[in-house]
């Protein structure tokens, strides 16, 4: 018998067939943009997979997240080194105070 739910990766490429009149509707360097985006999903298929979620845009979401907070802490990791900060971390997950 096959399987009766697509696996993760079928699911996200079905989604990128879905919002491909989205795409088309963006400007040429926002397509750009937005086929970063489902490719950042792509990265974590894997993980997506083993977590199971019922709605995969879900787990895409996430992986777009993801990759947006790895971007985001190694601009802000740069910008303290740049700065002059003492070991050229901001902000380590510790709460102010």
């Amino acid at each position: 018998m096959g399987r009766t739910v697509p696996t993760y990766r079928l699911a996200l490429e079905a989604m990128a067939q879905q919002w491909n009149d989205f795409r088309r509707a963006l400007r040429k360097e926002d397509r750009a943009a937005f086929d970063s985006l489902v490719n950042r999903a792509r990265m974590h298929a894997s993980a997506a997979t083993y977590a199971i979620s019922l709605d995969p845009a879900e787990s895409a979401l996430l992986s777009m997240l993801l990759e947006h907070e790895k971007e985001l802490i190694e601009v802000k990791r740069r910008l303290g080194r740049e700065e002059g900060g003492e070991d050229g971390l901001l902000g380590r997950g510790e709460p102010e105070g």
